[in-house]
């Protein structure tokens, strides 16, 4: 066994570096670009003249501000919420999970992501390794997840799941009321 194999076995976390991403500086953002990030958080379909009509520019010019923000990655995309519960996937599980020591994190993560019930997962500090979020359609959907999905991953040494009763606070924009030297 050769040291990184040694050192791996040793720490069941050595390989985070692989899900990790190094920090980055924050992007230097002002008040107008703050007002057009909270403007697209709530509709990132507004076209550029909605958003000139609430945002002191021209068109032109929020347009060249949205191409800015997306090269420097501020922006990184454009989605749809959808209303799970209304297509029929209402369930969610939060699931704390500790892995064996040596386990390979890599696999398990490789193996977490593959589940089509996944919404996220975080390598996390703390008393658990790995905290994932789940959506399922109904009890059976969660039984199965739980015993013949995320049990049989190998290196999986204990779950907890707590069900989600209601999401009081969803994905926010806090960009509101911060000054140039928030990140």
């Amino acid at each position: 066994m050769d040291a990184e194999s040694a050192m791996d076995a040793a720490n069941p976390m050595s390989r985070i570096a692989a899900f990790a991403t190094a920090p980055q500086a924050a992007a230097a953002l002002d008040d107008i670009d703050r007002q057009l990030l909270v403007a697209l958080s709530h509709d990132g379909r507004k076209s550029h003249r909605a958003l000139a009509r609430e945002i002191p520019l021209s068109p032109p010019a929020i347009g060249e501000r949205i191409a800015r923000l997306e090269r420097l990655g501020v922006i990184q995309g454009y989605t749809v919420r959808i209303g799970w519960p209304e297509v029929g996937f209402p369930i969610v599980a939060h699931l704390a999970i500790s892995i064996t020591a040596g386990a390979d994190l890599a696999a398990i993560m490789d193996a977490i992501s593959e589940l089509p019930e996944l919404e996220a997962a975080h390598i996390v500090t703390g008393q658990w390794d790995v905290l994932v979020r789940f959506r399922v359609a109904d009890h059976r959907g969660l039984q199965t997840l739980v015993l013949a999905k995320v049990w049989q991953i190998p290196g999986i040494q204990r779950v907890e799941t707590n069900l989600e009763l209601a999401r009081v606070i969803g994905d926010s924009t806090r960009l509101e009321g911060t000054d140039d030297s928030a990140p």
